[in-house]
Order: structure tokens, then C-alpha cells, then sequence
């Protein structure tokens, strides 16, 4: 073995844009291409908002303007402006800001100091402009690079600070902006705080209740008893219960949305349970009083202490450094006005005890099924391999920044799996091996899922069986082939999160591996093609002697040629239901009994995949149906 000489020469010093630049990942989390909601160039967006709405939070600055067209971003607010001497210096010199000082933002979100500097070197094009009492200061930047720093001059415009970038498309491949991602960002930021207004492109974002709001925009179908909405200092809760498995939190921190909970979502979830206990002085166990709840928590924190600068997770354990602990914070709050409201609205109180009592009921039926089904669980991993396990996983505790890529690959058959387990990632990627199509869950109660041995062990896999605190995996990509049953066991896996998971899909952790459909190449080159007009593309730019392959299957794609699949540039579409859409009734209409009216749909929008008409001669309504579902209510 060959020995590296290690000296002097092998140590570097980075300055602060070359180590944004070199490990983005440690500043926003992922890359990706715009498809999830969490991918960078949401996070460039979001630290430049937070600084719009730190100002509105202090006072300063009741709108907000934002228009992208195309990569260009441009974010304007009206609050007290940059101090005109340091408008350079906020957005290039690394831990500068007035965030430090918490006379001047005492419950900010950014109290690093890094947020718009990322957002600077990872751009192509960065300006800001500062505007104070009738003067106005510029500055342009190139990847961090300053490269025109303007005299001040003066302007009748009014104070506020105007923020125009566009991300590195060398960094960001392929990227473009999802309206749902965007509106999804800035409806939170209205919910947070109300009286604040956001126009996009010409669209005007407000909300006049909050939290109440938000929690009636997100439910799916009726409340089983009107929403319960508490405010206090520094607090806010919205909370009901719904007729559906499982617990739905949308919790955020100093306007923050912690989509991976944290010690408030904690402290909430502990606290219901004592409430409501103490209230109806029974000792029922947690999980069947938490059981259908869908809640959202705000909190407001001095100095928040996040996992990591995405901050998609609270650590704080008190509300202000030395102060009252987050546990008896949320605790007291909830003591007093959730007991409250319960004395006086007794057909909530008589709405929520039938649904403890059902959920009681059940999981006391499902015990010993549960049990047995635990033990098949292991016996079937161990001996049948069916998870292929990775090693870094969204549940450890220490803080990997790897944790947000962990991603189970949901596969069909031995070929396409040993595929996927040969190319993968071994520290973030696992594999599951399904046997055969799965059942269709529509209908099926969770007695029926620890009974059917695939669904059993799908839970299993991800630990998601008492919900989604254990969830091992940021992100369950289904990877099936692009024909009639490859699409079929797509919409089967789907109806079955759906049912019994919806909160997995609402937070955004199901997506679908898009895999090329064609290899063209020549001597010089090779193209993979995602669709037929991708393929007539590139015989155009290789010449009709190219060689062109058509992948009928998963299986057929070498693991060598895999790992451009599945590796940085690989692409996912996230399943997402829309805001108007209701789970029960999309399963009712496309998993149900096969009525007349789902006959004539499926015939009147039969199509013919052109591919798949030359190489096999078969029509796939199934892939129509999910194209329907996408175009109305499912995004698929």
C-alpha cells in the first residue's frame, strides 16, 4: 500500500465563500432541483425572507414583494433598511449582522449571521439595496465576489431593503421554481403573522386568524369537532382531531417551520396528553388520546438553538437562555387554557372522548396481533432479505448532515432491487424488496395491514407503526418500471400510505424515481432519455446511426449505469396532495368499488404510451389515470 506524504503544503485555509461554495450542504441541507419543498434554492429564498419578517415581526414593514421569473429571484420589504455603511458587509463578511444584539431582533429566526452570505455565493448574480431616509446604497456580487460596490445616491423611494439573486445553476442543476413550494412558504409566513402581507407576482397572500387558518386550509374533510384555537404570549395552538390514523403537527419556532418537530412539538405532544387526562381524570395512554390529532404550535424563542442552519429541528430546552424550560412553558399554557376551553364547550369534550374511546378499542384489538406481527417483521428481514438496511438514519441522534439524504427505495422484484443494492449509497440508501404486487389497501383497516405480511413489513422498515417520531428514512422513493403493472404497484403503494399514513405525504417524505425510458449513444457519447421526445432529440444531436437502447424494465439497467440514477442528480417527484383535495374521496373514486362512473373515466381517457405501443403493443390506462391524478388532485 502506498503511503501519502502528509505535510504543510496538504492544509488549506477557505475563506468564507470558497467553503459555502465547496459544502453547501452544511448551510441549506440538500441541493435538489426545485421537485421537493426543502431543496436549496427554497432555503436561498427563505434566508432572505426571514430577514423581511424579523423586520415586520419588530415592527418595521407590513408588506412584502416578491417576483421570480424564470432563475431571477427579487424580494423587497418596506422595514427600517440596511444601515447604509454595513450593506456590504451583511452579505459578505461571515458573522456580521445586527443579530448579535438582541435589543435589535430579540426573537429572530437568523442569529448566525450566515444566511444571506450563502445565498451570495451560491449565486450566479447577487444585489442588494439598502434604502434609508431618502438614500439609496447598491452592491452586486458574483459567487460571492464583489464586483460593483455604488456611491450613495438619492431616491424617493421608501425605506426597506430589495434583495435580487439567482441561484448557481452549476450547483443547482436543472433547477426550476414549483408555484406549490413557493405558496406553500409564504401562506406560513402569513399564518405566523397575521396583518402581514405578501404579494407574489401579483398574487396577494394574507390571513386574518393564523394558526386557525392554517389548520383549516390543511385539514382533509370534516373536524370531528370544531377547531380549537388558544393564543397567548409568545404561544399559539390550533388543534382538532380527524377521523384518520396516525398525528399531523406543523410546528414552527420564531416563524420557523420545523417540519422535524423538535422540544416544543414535544412538550406539545406531552402536554395534550396531560390535559386531557387530568380533565376527564382517566389514565388512558397517550397514543389513543394523540391518535386522528392534527395540531400546529408556534412558539416564540429568544436565541433558538437549531440542529443545524436549515433549522428544521428546535434543540432548545428553554424559551430564553436561562429561563423557564420549554417542557413547563408549553405545559402551563396549555394547563389553563385548553382546561378552559374544555369546562366550557362540552360537545367538544363529548366529540373527543367517543374518539379516545374508538382508538382505545382498537389498539386493544390489535395487540396481540401487533406482537405476532413484530416477530414476522424481523424473521422476514432477517431470513428473506428484504431491507437491505443503509447506515446513517433520519431517527439517530447525533446531528448527521447526511440525515436528510437517508432514502428507502421501495422496489419490485429481485433483478431491479439488486440493481438499486449494488449501485446505491450503503450510509444513506436502503433498499426494500417487495414479493409480487401489494394489496389494495383502500378499505382495509390496521388490523389488515399487521395481517398482510408486505404492508406489515413496509411499516416495519420505516418504524412508522406508533408514528412518525421513529421514521427512519427522510425520503421513501417508490422505484417501479415504467409499464402497465409497474404503474399499478406505483397507485397500490400510494392508496396504501394514503390510508393509513397520510402525514407521511403531507411532509413531504413520498416520491416516485423517475428512470430513463431510452439510452442513446455513439462512440463520443451517451444521452439517457426520460421520454420519447428526449429520445428524438438526441438522434438528432448523435446522428440516426446512434444505438438506441429501450429499458423495459429496472432490472435491465446495469448497476454501473444506475448510480447516475440515483446518485446527486437523481430525479424524484414528490407525491403531494393538493390543497383542495380529500383523501377519502380520491381513494373512494380511483381504489374503490369499479362503478360505472370510474369505467367511463378509464375509457374516456385511455391513452396510448407511444413507447410502449412500439415495443410491446399495449395501452396503459393506468399511467393516464396517474396523469389525471396529477392534473386534478394528486400530484404524482
Amino acid at each position: 500500500m502506498s503511503e501519502t506524504n502528509y505535510s504543510e503544503e496538504h492544509i488549506r485555509s477557505l475563506d468564507w465563500k470558497e467553503h459555502i461554495r465547496l459544502r453547501p450542504g452544511m448551510y441549506i441541507g440538500k441541493l435538489g432541483d426545485g421537485s421537493a419543498y426543502d431543496d436549496g434554492i427554497y432555503i436561498l429564498l427563505k434566508e432572505v425572507l426571514d430577514n423581511c419578517i424579523d423586520e415586520y415581526v419588530m415592527g418595521h414593514g407590513k408588506k412584502v414583494e416578491i417576483t421570480i421569473e424564470g432563475p431571477r429571484v427579487t424580494v423587497r420589504d418596506f422595514g427600517r433598511g440596511v444601515p447604509l455603511g454595513k450593506v456590504v458587509d451583511v452579505v459578505s463578511k461571515i458573522n456580521t449582522g445586527a443579530k448579535y444584539d438582541s435589543k435589535a431582533f430579540k426573537k429572530s429566526v437568523g442569529l448566525n449571521g450566515v444566511g444571506t452570505k450563502a445565498v451570495n455565493a451560491l449565486s450566479t448574480y447577487f444585489k442588494i439595496e439598502s434604502v434609508r431616509d431618502g438614500q439609496l446604497k447598491k452592491a452586486e456580487f458574483d459567487t460571492g465576489v464583489l464586483r460593483k460596490d455604488e456611491k450613495l445616491v438619492t431616491t424617493q423611494e421608501p425605506n426597506g431593503t430589495r434583495v435580487t439573486f439567482e441561484p448557481d445553476e452549476g450547483i443547482f442543476r436543472h433547477f426550476q421554481y414549483r408555484e406549490q413550494h413557493i405558496e406553500r412558504l409564504l401562506w406560513n409566513y402569513c399564518y405566523l403573522n397575521t396583518g402581514l402581507t405578501i404579494v407574489y407576482n401579483g398574487q396577494k397572500f394574507q390571513s386574518k386568524n393564523g394558526l386557525l387558518d392554517l389548520l383549516t386550509t390543511k385539514m382533509d374533510g370534516e373536524p370531528l369537532y370544531p377547531i380549537i384555537h388558544l393564543v397567548g404570549d409568545d404561544i399559539e395552538v390550533a388543534m382538532t382531531h380527524a377521523n384518520h390514523y396516525g398525528e399531523e403537527y406543523y410546528s414552527f419556532v420564531n416563524g420557523q417551520h420545523t417540519t422535524q418537530g423538535g422540544t416544543h412539538q414535544g412538550a406539545f405532544r406531552e402536554a395534550v396528553a396531560k390535559v386531557i387526562r387530568d380533565h376527564f381524570k382517566k389514565d388512558w395512554e397517550a397514543t389513543d388520546i394523540r391518535t386522528g390529532i392534527v395540531a400546529a404550535v408556534s412558539v416564540k424563542v429568544i436565541e433558538p438553538v437549531f440542529e443545524s442552519q436549515t433549522k428544521t429541528k428546535l434543540g432548545s430546552l428553554e424559551i430564553e437562555p436561562g429561563g423557564q424550560s420549554m417542557r413547563s412553558f408549553v405545559g402551563d399554557f396549555l394547563a389553563t387554557k385548553l382546561d378552559n376551553f374544555l369546562h366550557k364547550h362540552p360537545e367538544t369534550v363529548q366529540a373527543l372522548q367517543g374518539k379516545i374511546l374508538e382508538s382505545e378499542r382498537e389498539r386493544k384489538e390489535l395487540s396481540g396481533i401487533r406482537k405476532l406481527a413484530r416477530e414476522r417483521a424481523k424473521k422476514a428481514s432477517l431470513h428473506n432479505r428484504k431491507l437491505r438496511d443503509c447506515r446513517v438514519h433520519l431517527d439517530d441522534a447525533k446531528n448527521d448532515p447526511r440525515k436528510l439524504e437517508t432514502t428507502l427505495f421501495i422496489t419490485e422484484g429481485d433483478s431491479a432491487s439488486g440493481s438499486i443494492t449494488k449501485s446505491r449509497d450503503v450510509n444513506t440508501q436502503g433498499v426494500f424488496s417487495l414479493k409480487g404486487k401489494p394489496l389494495n389497501a383502500y378499505g382495509l383497516t390496521k388490523k389488515g395491514v399487521y395481517e398482510n405480511e408486505e404492508f406489515n413489513l413496509i411499516q416495519a422498515a420505516l418504524n412508522i407503526e406508533d408514528g412518525m417520531d421513529g421514521l427512519r428514512y427522510n425520503r421513501i422513493v417508490i422505484a417501479t418500471d415504467a409499464d402497465v403493472d409497474g404503474m399499478h404497484i406505483r397507485l397500490l403503494l400510494m392508496t396504501f400510505f394514503l390510508q393509513f399514513f397520510p402525514d407521511l405525504i403531507k411532509n413531504d417524505h413520498l416520491y416516485i424515481l423517475q428512470t430513463p425510458l431510452f439510452r442513446v449513444r455513439n462512440k463520443k457519447e451517451t444521452i439517457y432519455c426520460y421520454s420519447d421526445e428526449e429520445r428524438q432529440r438526441a438522434i438528432l444531436k448523435l446522428g440516426k446511426s446512434a444505438e438506441i437502447t429501450r429499458f423495459k424494465g429496472l432490472g435491465e439497467i446495469s448497476p454501473d449505469e444506475f448510480k447516475n440514477f440515483i446518485g446527486p442528480d437523481m430525479r424524484l417527484e414528490p407525491v403531494q396532495i393538493t390543497k383542495d383535495a380529500s383523501v377519502h374521496d380520491l381513494l373512494e373514486f380511483y381504489m374503490g368499488k369499479n362503478t360505472p362512473q370510474r369505467q367511463d373515466f378509464i375509457i374516456g381517457n385511455l391513452k396510448v404510451e407511444k413507447d410502449l405501443v412500439k415495443e410491446e403493443g399495449k395501452a396503459d390506462p393506468l399511467g393516464d389515470i396517474a396523469r389525471k391524478l396529477e392534473e386534478n388532485e394528486v400530484e404524482v
